[in-house]
């Protein structure tokens, strides 16, 4: 039976890929999302770190054979060709974002490449992160004791991308309601606070 599926994996390891690798691969116009150079891998069985390497994905617009991604990953020296099977779960292994710290390296996500549009970000994003997000935001705000939406929102542009992309993306309503009312608070306790004198 052949094998079709929309996205496949592979390794590089730099030593033994082309030098320009990366252009060859941007070339394809095809969308792939490239690791952060994994260099602090470690062989469980061994304890010894493994040779350093990439994980490239590459994501075709429609079902491809296995054939079409191997000639892709051979011009750019890649190890093999793996079709995926949960595309969210390898894109957050390219980081080991759900792997116990202690025995895998979190790496930045800010060191993610992608190619030819794709979006490594949205890829990642479970509806769980959404309300974790929502949380870090009011206990930062209360933290802080911001209650401007826009002072909120500067701040996640500079500095919290992932919040910058939740407040752009639906989580506005609730928060707008949060400062509001946390602000309607301040004033009434305020207030409160000036009649008993």
């Amino acid at each position: 039976m052949q094998i079709r599926t929309r996205n496949y994996s592979s390794i590089i390891y730099p030593e033994s890929a082309p030098k320009n690798w990366l252009e060859i691969l941007e070339d394809y116009h095809i969308e792939a999302i490239i690791s952060p150079l994994h260099q602090y891998d470690i062989n469980e069985k061994t304890g010894e770190l493994k040779k350093e390497h990439y994980h490239v994905i590459i994501l075709f617009e429609g079902c491809r054979k296995i054939e079409d991604a191997k000639q892709i990953f051979d011009s750019i020296g890649g190890v093999g060709a793996e079709p995926i099977k949960n595309i969210r779960s390898y894109c957050r292994y390219l980081c080991h974002l759900d792997s116990d710290e202690t025995k895998k390296f979190r790496y930045d996500i800010k060191d993610v490449i992608c190619l030819s549009g794709a979006d490594y970000n949205a890829m990642i994003t479970r509806s769980k992160d959404k309300y974790t997000a929502i949380g870090e935001m009011i206990e930062f705000c209360m933290s802080t004791n911001i209650v401007s939406y826009a002072k909120l929102l500067l701040y996640a542009k500079k500095n919290r991308r992932d919040w910058f992309e939740r407040l752009c993306d639906g989580a506005t309503p609730i928060i707008l309601s949060f400062l509001r009312s946390r602000t309607w608070e301040m004033q009434y306790e305020e207030n409160d606070y000036e009649n008993q004198e």
